[in-house]
């Protein structure tokens, strides 16, 4: 016999190869929290809040490729990891959640339509709650379901379109006795989807007759590539097609920026080069990107308007969705997809694009991100130098994590990718507070490794207590704070919509900081500043040298804009217009603009 706690954990371990587990204890989990101290070959790293456990087991999920788990408690625990519970359901990631209950019998989902909002002590009624954004979610009520219901979660979690999962285990089941013997058994042919021969030869055979007639083909490469392991076949079939690449949010580390073949970055907030080569090309191939309004834009009616847009997504509904239409959809595991392709390449006598390439390669080198005045302020530092700064410091295989706003932002446009680089943030739900946890289960995830983490100072605020558990586990993360006192993109938005009317959005309208320099004192980690341009990349080296962890606040000059991004631009009559992606602000002048355009631009009216 074995008490329903153990049986759990000794499964992860030896059934689904878990080493690691995120947790804050608690009484409703106590059952859960003895069974995780106990089990051989189980590591477990405690949080100081159920927010930052949740994304600490997206970041290790990230970097390793396998499922993240956390352990949280009744009530407030499980309730608090929903933020970041909603970050691993908008981004794809595999992650188990198992918290804690109270007993069944003062337990809501044990009654139906009982009208209460609570029976037992500290008791929410969290699967309910969480439902809508996971991919399995269910109270365990019968001790020998436990082996059915934890193998069914792990393997939706980890097929199909990937995400998170939830079980919710009353005290009195976490203790009560089972033989294994009587156990219930999940059979993964219940949810597993075979792979229509048929369709894929079919489908893909649609995308070679298109390439063949194509002369300015791109493949707009998404983090679906990455959730499919699918890695080198996406540089195989780049390099054996020459198809020029595009890099989306959260494709962005799939291929390094000296690629020949690497064009720019797509986005509302992205490349210019990216942009033009997207809007210009006469086949769009996306392939594990589903497109968001970030990448599209609002104006979405005319991106890539005259190329046959191809998108591949592992989710049926994503094809079918009332933004970017495609010609032809394919729905299909990125990994899956790309295999054929290079298989069905072999014999299809595809064309060369090497004049499309070099018109690419021209664009991309003639705008660059980071511009000449940048680099010759040597005061005030830039956010686009010091990222560019911070990035050509970085290694090969090197692992980083960013928040929202500037840390992500100029990173995204800005940064230089290398060879097997792992360089992320969330896409689907840009969380502030996001950075400092992901970049804790991105290192334990990765055996201890470096890890370079980029936090605003608004943002590195929404989660500050896991410092202690950086320097508790004396993890060797270095911890980058872009200080460019408070939050610059609401400042932006203040300033272009509202008059400047602060609000909320630095000292001097409400939002207190603390001293960082004090603050990295009060956590015993090392401290450094870096408040000017001249000696940044020097101490840059220095901090990314360092031994262990380290706090380095970067004073940002305080006010920028993100450039280039998607604007809208008034007319000498004074109409605004929404711009398409190609023209992206500050505007170049007509004449310049319409260089870098092969199809019909649109009119400005």
């Amino acid at each position: 016999m074995i008490k329903v706690a153990d049986y759990i954990m000794q499964r992860l371990v030896e059934k689904h190869g878990v080493k690691d587990i995120f947790m804050i204890s608690g009484g409703g989990a106590m059952h859960l929290n003895d069974a995780i101290g106990k089990c051989e070959g189980l590591n477990y790293i405690c949080n100081h809040n159920e927010q930052a456990t949740a994304i600490a087991v997206e970041g290790y999920a990230r970097v390793t490729g396998k499922i993240g788990v956390a352990n949280v408690t009744t009530g407030p625990g499980g309730a608090n990891a929903i933020g970041g519970l909603i970050s691993s359901w908008l981004d794809s990631i595999p992650a188990l959640f198992i918290s804690g209950q109270v007993k069944l019998e003062t337990c809501l989902a044990n009654y139906e339509n009982i009208g209460l909002r609570q029976i037992g002590d500290q008791e929410i009624n969290i699967i309910d709650m969480v439902k809508p954004v996971t991919k399995y979610a269910e109270i365990i009520k019968e001790p020998k379901q436990i082996k059915k219901m934890l193998d069914k979660a792990i393997y939706l979690a980890t097929h199909g379109r990937k995400g998170p999962v939830w079980l919710d285990i009353p005290l009195d089941i976490q203790g009560a006795m089972i033989d294994e013997s009587e156990l219930a058994e999940y059979d993964e042919q219940e949810d597993k989807k075979e792979i229509n021969q048929q369709y894929l030869e079919s489908k893909v055979a649609e995308v070679i007759k298109e390439l063949k007639q194509a002369k300015r083909p791109v493949l707009v490469a998404g983090h679906g590539i990455r959730l499919a392991n699918a890695q080198k076949e996406f540089l195989q079939v780049v390099e054996k097609l020459g198809l020029p690449v595009i890099s989306t949010f959260n494709g962005f580390d799939l291929i390094p920026t000296d690629h020949p073949l690497y064009v720019g970055r797509m986005s509302t907030i992205g490349t210019r080069a990216g942009n033009f080569a997207a809007q210009n090309s006469d086949v769009y191939l996306s392939v594990g990107s589903r497109n968001n309004v970030r990448q599209i834009s609002y104006n979405w009616k005319v991106v890539a308007r005259e190329a046959t847009k191809i998108i591949v997504d592992i989710d049926p509904l994503e094809l079918k969705k009332p933004t970017l239409k495609p010609d032809l959809p394919i729905n299909l595991d990125a990994k899956i997809f790309l295999q054929e392709l290079l298989k069905q390449a072999e014999t299809a006598d595809l064309p060369a694009y090497t004049d499309w390439a070099d018109w690419c390669r021209v664009r991309r080198d003639r705008y660059p991100v980071v511009l000449p005045e940048y680099r010759n302020n040597k005061e005030d530092i830039e956010p686009y130098t010091f990222f560019e700064s911070l990035t050509k410091q970085m290694p090969e295989g090197a692992i980083a994590t960013a928040g929202n706003g500037t840390a992500c932002v100029c990173l995204f446009q800005a940064g230089i990718v290398k060879k097997n680089q792992h360089i992320f943030w969330n896409s689907g739900s840009a969380a502030m507070g996001y950075d400092l946890p992901a970049a804790i289960g991105a290192c334990v995830g990765s055996d201890k490794k470096d890890v370079v983490c980029v936090a605003g100072d608004g943002s590195l605020m929404m989660n500050i207590q896991e410092l202690a558990t950086v320097a508790h586990n004396k993890l060797p993360i270095k911890i980058f704070i872009m200080n460019n006192d408070g939050y610059i993109s609401i400042r932006q938005t203040q300033a272009n919509f509202f008059d400047k009317r602060w609000i909320a959005c630095d000292d001097n309208s409400g939002v207190g900081f603390p001293d960082f320099a004090k603050t990295a004192a009060a956590f015993g980690l090392p401290y450094q500043l870096i408040n000017e341009q001249s000696s940044m990349e020097k101490q840059i080296a220095e901090v990314l040298n360092t031994k262990g962890p380290i706090i380095c606040e970067v004073k940002l000059k305080r006010e920028y804009t993100f450039s280039p991004k998607l604007s809208s631009k008034k007319l000498p009559n004074g109409k605004m217009v929404s711009k398409p992606l190609e023209d992206l602000f500050p505007f170049l002048s007509r004449e310049e603009f319409l260089e870098n355009m092969i199809i019909d631009p649109l009119s400005e009216e």
